[in-house]
């Protein structure tokens, strides 16, 4: 056995009763309900194909571009649970308080692609055929943990990614334009934020007793940062697309993910960093400026395009 990996035994082992206390807490907290409750099941029809129904066109759907390319973002994210169980349970392991969890998680998370899926389809939002030849892709591409079985990267990662997808969420919800769709995201959204909560009092822990370790594995995974869907097929022109609209760009990772996470470890207060810990910390704080440099830069701009957008249709 390696040193690191004696390493993270033991910190596994210490944080075993952390992870008994925020399960309980979560499964206290959590809200049973039923996805087919969000459903506006009164819309549907039948589509083309053995029930001979009509051929979905664009005009079926009523929520915004926008909010069409987000929410197909979303629910593919989502589609790719397998992959995300087992690089959790790879992280965490499958016994105990930690192995729970990961079940009580993949269970809750399995709920957000079903209910978005048949939202999706029963009001003919987005062309079927594309969003299940756009799933057999992405789930073929799989899914592998950026840091690998690494448990602090993996702890840190998750914690800053169901705080995004809470946000991404909401904001796909509010820029819907449909209050049956920002009803179910929101429902979606509040599982998420509990997720963030768990694996963010988790690192919380870690935090105080390995301070040094875990300060670095929160810069590198704050300076790799990549959504779990970033390897879908058109993803960089769809992340254009939902970063203009505002449902998800670099100002908000930067205030409404990074930011809060960080202030609640009190990440920039703490004393107790030495040799690599603090290291790490200097460089979290020159990439955070640098990252509120380029979102600033961003918003400009696209205030800019708005203008001349808004200009020539003045003009026509």
């Amino acid at each position: 056995m390696t040193s690191e990996t004696k390493f993270q035994t033991g910190l596994m082992l210490d944080l075993e009763p952390v992870v008994e206390k925020e399960l309980d807490r979560h499964l206290s907290m959590a809200k049973e309900w039923f996805p087919h409750q969000y459903v506006p099941w009164g819309q549907g029809r039948d589509y083309d194909g053995p029930l001979g129904g009509q051929e979905w066109s664009i005009e079926d759907s009523k929520i915004t571009n926008e909010a069409r390319e987000s929410l197909i973002v979303n629910l593919l994210t989502e589609d790719n649970l397998p992959g995300y169980h087992r690089a959790i349970a790879e992280v965490f392991g499958r016994d105990g308080a930690w192995g729970t969890w990961v079940n009580r998680w993949t269970a809750e998370e399995n709920r957000h692609g079903i209910v978005i899926r048949d939202y999706l389809t029963v009001t003919r939002a987005v062309d079927p055929i594309a969003l299940e030849r756009a799933r057999m892709h992405h789930m073929e591409v799989g899914y592998e943990a950026a840091h690998g079985t690494e448990f602090l990267h993996g702890a840190a990662y998750v914690s800053f990614q169901e705080l995004a997808t809470r946000v991404a969420h909401r904001n796909t919800g509010r820029a819907s334009g449909d209050p049956v769709c920002e009803q179910m995201l929101a429902r979606v959204a509040a599982d998420e934020n509990l997720h963030m909560i768990f694996y963010r009092n988790l690192l919380g822990a870690a935090l105080e007793i390995a301070p040094n370790e875990t300060m670095r594995a929160i810069t590198e995974v704050v300076k790799d940062f990549q959504m779990p869907g970033h390897s879908i097929d058109g993803f960089m022109r769809k992340s254009v697309v939902i970063a203009n609209a505002g449902i998800y760009d670099l100002r908000l990772h930067h205030d409404d993910v990074l930011v809060p996470v960080l202030r609640k470890w009190n990440i920039f207060d703490r004393t107790d960093f030495s040799g690599e810990g603090e290291k790490a910390r200097e460089e979290l704080a020159d990439f955070l400026q640098h990252l509120d440099t380029a979102a600033t830069k961003f918003e400009t701009r696209r205030e800019e395009r708005k203008a001349r957008k808004a200009a020539r249709q003045e003009q026509g």
